[in-house]
């Protein structure tokens, strides 16, 4: 069942059971309040009938010291053809509680009588032939006799008013609920109608369609649902969006893996037939062997950036403080024997927060590419200047220099601006993908300014140990 028709059913209830129970508290309250108002007038007749009653005994002439039967039961006859009242019945007994008149219509009946005496009035509800009567009854004192006077006070009108009463309210009790289902559908179609919204929101995002968006109606929690739902879709749009990236980033790389290693291979396996086949001179077994050498170390240099690659992303850095000057002293080790260029090292002396060893691998990177990219004796600039924030590496070459639309791309597994020069120097375009990586893990990237034919600058800015964290990190 829909919550619009369980809050309309459940409100339908409520309404029905309170208009039930106020409809027969009221009407049950206003009947009780008119019979006891009857049953107040009632006693007042019965008093004065007996006050009537004494009057006239009093006027009987005395021929008797006591008051005679049938002089009672003519008194009571002119008692009941007085007043207004034409209805008026009544009935009254001697000391015995024996009947001496009583009304055409008066039901002999001893319950009332057993509950009055000479002090104490009672009355009482009763039915009569389909009629409701009230009836009471005292007691009178005339020349010496007590004598019990009931009277029956007709009270139909009461209990009719009370049966049209409940007949009315039944009645404005079947509009209302109609009125109120009506209007209750209208409010329930009302306040769940952000709810719909985000039904159908959630059923387009199920078929597909990650763009759509439930449309905000109201303020209140509903409408803060509907926008934490919307922020949950863009999020979720977003992840996909990154997820289809990732997926077609794998196979452009498995393309790409499949492409660099069909190359190599394909040089090495026929330059190996040919040494095998035929029988060449020295000068061609020795390029042939040299043909083979060279693709070989390419293939080598591509399986370690792959493994490096690899371990990088699923192993861990244990990050600790080491001196600029060690990493740039290391650097200037490493490529003294390297006489086709000429390297400048200029750097400011500080402490920075990093794992040794990778950020090593991503200068040696830097330099390589920097190498490959000058003509031989060409300078090379390498730099380290300490900042607010951090401390920041740069490499600087003034070669070939990259074309703008190409700077996005260089990150790119496999990706080389130049891939007969990249190859002629055993480049497998697996260099800055790896650094991209390491300086991920150091909360750090790439800066990459070129200008072509000019040359090329990339700079990282290694976080300090209070904006990095003093944590190990783990990946």
């Amino acid at each position: 069942m829909k919550f619009s028709l369980k809050l309309l059913l459940w409100t339908i209830i409520v309404m029905a059971i309170a208009l039930g129970f106020s409809g027969f508290y009221f009407v049950n309250y206003v009947f009780e309040t008119s019979l006891a108002r009857e049953a107040k007038q009632a006693l007042d007749e019965n008093s004065i009938l007996c006050f009537a009653f004494e009057t006239a005994a009093l006027n009987v002439p005395a021929k008797y010291d006591v008051l005679q039967d049938n002089t009672v039961g003519q008194i009571a006859a002119n008692l009941e053809r007085s007043g207004q009242n034409t209805s008026r019945m009544l009935r009254l007994s001697d000391e015995e509680k024996k009947a001496l008149y009583a009304s055409d219509g008066f039901e002999p009946d001893e319950e009332l009588l057993g509950q009055i005496d000479e002090v104490t009035k009672a009355y009482r509800t009763i039915c009569l032939n389909g009629a409701y009567y009230i009836q009471t009854g005292s007691a009178v004192n005339a020349l010496d006799r007590v004598l019990y006077l009931e009277t029956l006070r007709d009270v139909s009108e009461v209990f009719n008013e009370r049966a049209l009463g409940f007949r009315v309210y039944r009645r404005v009790t079947v509009v209302m609920l109609i009125l109120g289902i009506v209007i209750m559908h209208l409010i329930a179609s009302w306040l769940t109608k952000p709810i719909r919204l985000l039904t159908r929101a959630t059923k387009r995002m199920a078929e597909g369609d990650y763009d759509y968006r439930a449309r905000q109606v109201s303020n209140d929690e509903l409408g803060q649902l509907t926008l934490d739902f919307n922020q949950m879709a863009e999020a979720l749009e977003e992840n996909i969006n990154k997820l289809e990236d990732e997926i077609q980033a794998k196979e452009d790389f498995v393309g790409a893996f499949a492409h660099e290693l069909k190359t190599p291979l394909t040089a090495i396996i026929g330059y190996a037939d040919m040494l095998r086949s035929r029988k060449l001179d020295e000068e061609k077994s020795f390029l042939s062997a040299n043909y083979i050498y060279t693709e070989g170390k390419r293939l080598e240099a591509m399986s370690i950036r792959l493994l490096d690659i690899m371990v990088t992303r699923h192993g861990q850095a244990q990050f600790q403080e080491v001196t600029a000057e060690s990493l740039f002293l290391y650097l200037k080790d490493m490529f003294k024997t390297n006489e086709d260029m000429e390297f400048s090292y200029s750097y400011d002396k500080a402490m920075v927060w990093a794992e040794s060893n990778m950020i090593i691998t991503v200068l040696i990177n830097l330099l390589d590419n920097a190498c490959k990219a000058s003509e031989p004796g060409a300078v090379i600039e390498v730099s380290g200047k300490k900042e607010e924030g951090g401390y920041r590496f740069s490499v600087k070459d003034h070669g070939i220099g990259m074309p703008q639309p190409e700077i996005q791309k260089i990150t790119k597994a496999f990706y080389m601006i130049d891939k007969s020069r990249s190859r002629s120097r055993n480049g497998a375009g697996l260099g800055l993908s790896l650094c991209t990586e390491i300086l991920s893990l150091h909360n750090s990237a790439l800066e990459v300014e070129s200008v072509l034919g000019e040359g090329t600058k990339v700079s990282f800015l290694l976080p300090s140990r209070k904006e990095a964290g003093d944590e190990e990190i783990d990946h």
